[in-house]
């Protein structure tokens, strides 16, 4: 699956829920929609990748749930999707 930012628009900042005003800045990540989601047909995932984590998210629902996995867990997934 190839990744990349959606038409016209730059990769999104998220700072992490765990950031404080008086401490230090957590994680952030940068949201790459899925080059299968186009500006005249369905939208599909983000993706986000951090330290040790990979986040996917619905494209429809920026503020909905996310699924995260290990990044070995997530390479696998692409991989066995890309052979069917």
């Amino acid at each position: 699956m190839s990744l990349k930012p959606s038409v016209g628009d730059a990769l999104e900042w998220i700072k992490s829920s765990h950031s404080t005003a008086d401490g230090p800045s957590c994680v952030e990540v940068a949201w790459a929609k899925s080059s299968y989601s186009t500006a005249s047909g369905p939208d599909c995932v983000e993706v986000a990748t951090a330290s040790d984590t990979i986040h996917v998210r619905d494209s429809k629902d920026r503020q909905g749930p996310q699924l995260t996995f290990p990044p070995s867990a997530w390479a696998a997934f692409v991989t066995y999707t890309s052979e069917r």
